[in-house]
């Protein structure tokens, strides 16, 4: 089995991940980053030696626009695309899942994302947790990890786990960052699923954004300490009656802090942006604290 990392070129460099995994009677897709990207996609497809239609299967691990965004133009070929059963309906109608995203992109929808067209539900299949399907001769099983999203399976294909979201932000080895946006964080889930993950024990994993690890149990160590981490300082601000508009600044520059700290580049700080705007992560983590832990 062969692995590739197809980098989006998502505005900057190492920003969003996919992968073409190799093995059997064809390839298989992990992730399809957004529709803006797909051109990127196509050419470094066509690199490997490979036309879009001999893909046998697409796996996003959940369904927000720069994982499965450009899912549709694989469907229009007759391509499956396997995904979470609570993701599937809002692919085949994408109409709740665009408006969720224009209300905190606004102006930006069209030049982040690009277009999303419906997916015919004849070639859209709800993988379900736990559930093995053998696609072009690789194995592939979900494991339903929530926490990030309502909506999200990790892959794991052999000893290789592709985490999506819920591993994540990490990128040329930099700290390992939560992507924390709304409207579906939930973080006893995401420990819960990070709980899972360590005794699937893979050996390596995959992040969407971005690259390939080995240090698998470090890695998620280091995920779960800042989660909590970042989590308790927001409910802290939300406590003493901060609003988000107040709670931002104060939690961007902690991110720049951690980055900077840690010796990351300029050029990655901006991929992690872009992977991560660290301003959405407040959004999501003080509907979290309103609505599941002060019940606001």
């Amino acid at each position: 089995m062969r692995i590739n990392t197809i980098d989006l070129n998502f505005f900057t460099p190492k920003a969003v991940a996919c992968y073409l995994v190799e093995a059997g009677s064809g390839p298989i897709l992990i992730e399809t980053g957004p529709d803006t990207t797909f051109p990127n996609l196509k050419g470094a497809i066509e690199g490997l030696g490979y036309d879009l239609r001999d893909i046998r299967g697409v796996f996003v691990t959940h369904i927000h626009l720069d994982h499965a965004g450009a899912a549709w133009h694989f469907a229009s070929m007759g391509i499956r695309i396997y995904v979470h059963p609570f993701g599937a309906p809002h692919i085949v109608d994408p109409t709740r899942l665009l408006a969720s995203a224009r209300r905190i992109y606004k102006d930006q929808m069209e030049l982040l994302w690009g277009r999303v067209e419906a997916i015919s539900g004849e070639y859209v299949y709800a993988i379900k947790d736990g559930e093995r399907v053998r696609v072009g001769g690789i194995e592939v099983e979900a494991v339903e990890t929530l926490g990030h999203a309502s909506h999200h399976h990790a892959y794991l294909i052999e000893n290789s786990m592709f985490v999506g979201d819920i591993g994540g932000i990490r990128i040329e080895g930099g700290p390992v960052l939560p992507p924390t946006p709304p409207p579906d964080v939930h973080i006893e889930r995401w420990l819960e699923s990070l709980r899972k993950i360590r005794k699937r024990r893979p050996e390596v994993i995959f992040l969407s954004h971005f690259g390939r690890y080995e240090d698998v149990f470090k890695h998620l160590d280091e995920l779960e300490r800042r989660l909590v981490e970042y989590s308790e300082w927001v409910g802290k601000k939300v406590e003493e009656g901060k609003e988000d508009e107040e709670i931002i600044p104060e939690f961007v520059g902690m991110c720049h802090r951690v980055l900077e700290e840690a010796g990351v580049d300029p050029s990655t700080v901006k991929a992690y942006e872009y992977a991560d705007p660290f301003w959405m992560n407040v959004l999501g983590l003080t509907r979290y604290w309103k609505k599941f832990r002060l019940q606001l």
